[in-house]
């Protein structure tokens, strides 16, 4: 679906270089601290700006030179843009009609009465959560074969997060072929929807991982001065200092579990690797 290769791009104060793929049937989780390059590796797939080098393909398309044909095939949803506060969920439904030939009005409206969204009410009268399932609905509407996702639970109450990752889940169950890029600070609807994980830090890409190994495998040991002079460091990736002693973080939980019982050990998930991989020390 998507192949980023060698991908960079040169701010004044910022530089992005990565890699990264995307194939069909899966759903991909890109995480990182707000200025990582996150956002800046979104508008470069969907050739909304242009990288200094490198090579950004979307199903098998250089980004820049995607025609309309293949951007039907695309469905995008940002955190900033979404249709004029003024108009109405009939009024968008009017517009999509007239902008994708795939896109099912019935089905669109329908989604939305389920989502609680009135069809005659303007857009800027709706709440933080209506404008986001209402601009993951947009993005859904005409069977896209690839979504783009940048922040879509960003701000939301847990029932309207819940609300959109259900349709995510639905949208994919749909048909094996499509896949999403996602875009999230909320680690908990990472690790219950994505496949695999890319982490970015400073723009580059410190840690690719399938979810499950993340959860399976990665732990964070809770050591003291003495625990720590006799841990075996081979399978350490980074240490922070605490008050306690230290945390340490490892991607081979089983063997600390195996040989050093006396040790606290807990789960890593994809908040600590954040902290850990973007803030601990080797």
């Amino acid at each position: 679906m998507i192949t980023v290769k060698n991908l960079v791009k040169n701010y004044e104060d910022f530089n992005l270089e990565i890699s990264m793929e995307i194939p069909s049937g899966t759903v991909t989780g890109l995480i990182g601290k707000n200025g990582a390059g996150k956002s800046t590796t979104i508008k470069s797939i969907l050739g909304l700006i242009k990288p200094d080098g490198g090579e950004v393909k979307v199903f098998g398309t250089e980004a820049s030179k995607m025609k309309a044909g293949d951007k039907e095939a695309l469905g995008v949803a940002l955190s900033d843009a979404c249709f004029s506060g003024e108009l109405a969920v009939d009024d968008i439904a009017k517009i999509l009609k007239k902008m994708y030939r795939a896109f099912d009005a019935d089905a669109f409206l329908k989604k939305c009465k389920q989502m609680k969204l009135p069809k005659d009410k303007s857009i800027k009268a709706f709440s933080t959560g209506m404008k986001a399932k209402l601009r993951v609905l947009i993005a859904m509407s005409h069977k896209a074969k690839l979504l783009i996702l940048d922040e879509p639970t960003a701000g939301l109450d847990v029932e309207a997060r819940m609300d959109i990752l259900d349709m995510l889940r639905d949208y994919i169950s749909e048909d094996e072929e499509r896949s999403i890029l996602i875009t999230s600070h909320i680690s908990s609807d990472l690790e219950g929807i994505c496949d695999d994980i890319y982490m970015i830090h400073d723009g580059r890409v410190i840690l690719h991982e399938d979810t499950d190994t993340i959860l399976a495998q990665y732990a964070l040991l809770k050591v003291d001065e003495h625990q720590m002079e006799k841990l075996d460091q081979q399978y350490i990736l980074k240490t922070k200092k605490e008050a306690f002693g230290y945390t340490c973080l490892t991607n081979q939980k089983q063997y600390y579990m195996e040989n050093y019982p006396d040790v606290v050990i807990e789960n890593g998930r994809i908040d600590d690797l954040i902290l850990m991989l973007t803030g601990g020390k080797r």
